[in-house]
């Protein structure tokens, strides 16, 4: 019995080492508008139940002070694709639409691309939202970088095949919708082509049961329903993890599942089985969904004996979304941003502090945390050094690893800065506890906006001391002009080298310009 049990506990030993030093397959999940407030083990004084997250966190570890490189979604999910930052591509602001050409630039290496050479199955299931090359109908055209008009959204074929989409950029397979869920053609995409052709025309309420606030009225697939999506979505990424699991030869092969959720983004809309679950709104019901969601996804690994060597990673493309009704949440003692100031669309904290959580039972020991600072555009270093691939000079320039964190060999920062950008093009840069905003105003849809009368008599810049004011209230621009000098000369080299890492430098797809709000002249005479 004891020689039994002395070579069940070799084979297990031998099972844990094995999987320790095999590449892992990788799940990266990527929220849509869920705030840092919003997971319950980041805000215990959060309202909403997230038990699935909470216990992918204490599997694993969680981080505290991690960024998306926008505040909003087609520029953050550039820099997640890419490892660079989103200024520094075609799109300077706002995002793209349903209809968008591709953003991501020929011949650019993407994380996909990168595993894809290193043995991966790579599939991508969910919002895309970084362009894609309709058939457009003779004489018609469609919004490059902005969202497409009413009078734009019949102006494709969308029988004909769909070129330059996610199976470009290195995905094996691709199953989803093209943008954002209030965003033309409502109707999924299988790798090339629509399932169904959108031969209907729909539109359907921003927040289920609100009367004002539509999403825009276009192509729909006849049975398409929104309320489907995140379900569909869900089984679409449970069918490839069983597809991948099934085969001995697939087991044998890693894969990189990419999921870009719909959810908790607009249009809300909770199943019935959902609504009125947290008491709160539909929007907490969303995300309680949203996190029953992921937790079958992480039981289906578990059933296929996939767990050890999976590293997963759940985060958001930016802060929570002000149509989650903010004063309704906070009546009932529920921030979904949390202790920062704004929410989606700002240069503030709450405009792109996100949260993330990472567990990889073969490497990353449980219950961890870490404070480094970090940002979406990380992922393809940290995939990069995953593998033991060297990157190019010409790919994930604004990258850096954050496996040392992981492995709990961190000592020191990790990167040297993080640059933010808002939703109208604001910059900002954060070293330390410091944080330099070039905008007088919340570069987003938060007070005070840009160009209103109460922004206008601002200072030009913002300073803010992370580590005495976290909610960025108290601007010592005035005090700190030796810190606003380093900050302003570090971003522009930044700007300049077209790169934040060591490396050669590079150019950017576009002229990069740190424009500093200044007062209108109409002000200027006041």
């Amino acid at each position: 019995m004891k020689t039994l049990l002395t070579a069940l506990a070799l084979a297990l030993f031998a099972t844990t080492a094995a999987a320790a030093h095999a590449k892992p397959n990788i799940l990266y999940i990527l929220c849509d508008d869920l705030g840092y407030g919003d997971v319950n083990c980041l805000n215990p004084q959060g309202k909403i139940a997230t038990p699935h997250l909470d216990k992918l966190a204490a599997g694993g570890m969680y981080f505290t002070d991690v960024h998306s490189s926008s505040s909003v979604c087609s520029p953050t999910r550039y820099g997640v694709m890419t490892g660079r930052y989103n200024w520094r591509s075609k799109l300077q602001s706002f995002v793209l639409g349903g209809l968008s050409p591709r953003l991501i630039e020929p011949g650019r290496m993407t994380v996909a691309s990168l595993l894809k050479q290193h043995g991966y199955h790579t599939a991508a299931v969910g919002k895309w939202h970084l362009g894609m090359d309709w058939v457009k109908l003779p004489g018609k055209d469609v919004a490059e970088l902005n969202i497409e008009s009413p009078d734009q959204v019949h102006n494709v074929d969308y029988a004909q095949p769909i070129k330059n989409g996610p199976n470009s950029v290195g995905f094996d397979y691709y199953f989803g919708i093209s943008a954002s869920l209030d965003m033309v053609p409502y109707t999924f995409i299988e790798n090339d082509r629509v399932t169904k052709l959108p031969t209907a025309d729909k539109d359907f309420p921003l927040f289920l049961g609100r009367a004002q606030g539509k999403c825009r009225l276009g192509p729909a697939a006849p049975d398409f329903e929104v309320e489907d999506v995140l379900p569909t979505l869900t089984a679409k990424a449970i069918d490839y993890v069983k597809s991948r699991a099934r085969s001995p030869v697939k087991k044998e092969q890693p894969f990189f599942l990419y999921l870009p959720l719909a959810s908790p983004h607009t249009p809300i809309a909770p199943t019935k089985e959902w609504q009125g679950k947290s008491g709160l709104n539909h929007y907490a019901d969303f995300v309680m969904q949203t996190d029953h969601a992921i937790g079958q996804l992480l039981a289906e690994l578990d059933k296929q004996g996939l767990t050890e060597n999976t590293l997963v990673i759940v985060t958001s493309d930016n802060g929570c979304s002000p149509q989650a009704d903010f004063p309704a949440l906070l009546a009932k003692g529920h921030s979904p941003s949390h202790v920062f100031r704004g929410n989606k669309a700002d240069i503030f904290d709450g405009g792109h502090r996100i949260p993330f959580l990472v567990r990889w039972p073969a490497r990353v020991k449980a219950g961890g945390k870490s404070d480094q600072l970090l940002c979406l555009t990380d992922f393809m270093a940290t995939a990069a050094d995953i593998v033991g691939a060297k990157l190019p000079a010409t790919a994930a320039e604004d990258s850096v690893s954050f496996l040392p964190a992981l492995l709990g060999q961190a000592k020191s920062p990790l990167r040297e800065a993080v640059v933010h950008h808002s939703i109208n093009g604001s910059f900002a840069i954060r070293q330390g506890n410091w944080k330099l905003e070039l905008c007088r105003d919340s570069g987003g849809w938060s007070d005070p906006r840009p160009g209103t009368p109460k922004a206008v008599g601002l200072p030009a810049i913002q300073l803010f001391d992370l580590a005495k004011d976290i909610g960025e209230r108290a601007n010592v621009q005035d005090q700190h002009p030796d810190v606003v000098a380093r900050l302003t000369k570090l971003l522009e080299k930044y700007v300049a080298d077209g790169r934040s890492t060591p490396g050669a430098p590079q150019k950017n797809a576009v002229e990069v310009k740190l424009v500093k709000n200044t007062p209108p002249a109409a002000a200027k005479k006041k």
